[in-house]
């Protein structure tokens, strides 16, 4: 009767695992920019794969020359930033492919393929980090084995 003041449906951020790989605390970085979360808090992937998947629905809002990054925007307005690899920007695009389309991305739809036979001397240490929350605590971490469509960090509500 009174359901004004219930919540309908998922009002958490979920993001889930931006490729396969071996999951760590982004504490764990060997990049110190990344790993005193001076670019926010987040979560780290060694891939195992070469295909960079979207870890939410959202709105790309940033998308450098060099290819190595992907600022998306959630519906609920948090923002996001997948880092690819440890220095890869001196690649300048080189070994990235783009493969979304457009503005407008889904959960678990293919961002970029990198090509290992350039980047084989990368260190492609993947990062998502929470740069803009609209909740500043997370609530939920997988560290291990992880797949695309594995729920890989949430936010508290």
């Amino acid at each position: 009767m009174f359901k004004l003041f219930t919540r309908q449906g998922n009002t958490k951020d979920e993001f889930y695992a931006i490729c396969a790989g071996e999951s760590f605390p982004l504490e764990e970085v060997a990049d110190p920019v990344f790993s005193t979360k001076m670019m926010g808090d987040g979560i780290a992937v060694k891939p195992s794969d070469d295909t960079i998947y979207s870890p939410c629905e959202g709105e790309i809002i940033l998308f450098p020359d060099t290819k190595h990054a992907i600022g998306i925007r959630t519906q609920r307005g948090t923002e996001i930033l997948v880092h690819i690899g440890l220095d890869t920007v001196n690649f300048h695009g080189q070994g990235f492919q783009k493969l979304f389309p457009d503005q407008r991305v889904q959960t678990g739809q293919p961002l970029i393929r990198l090509d290992r036979g350039i980047l084989n001397k990368a260190d492609l240490t993947s990062m998502l980090i929470i740069t803009r929350p609209r909740s500043p605590r997370i609530a939920y971490t997988a560290y291990g084995s992880v797949r695309p469509g594995n729920l890989w960090l949430q936010l508290e509500d």
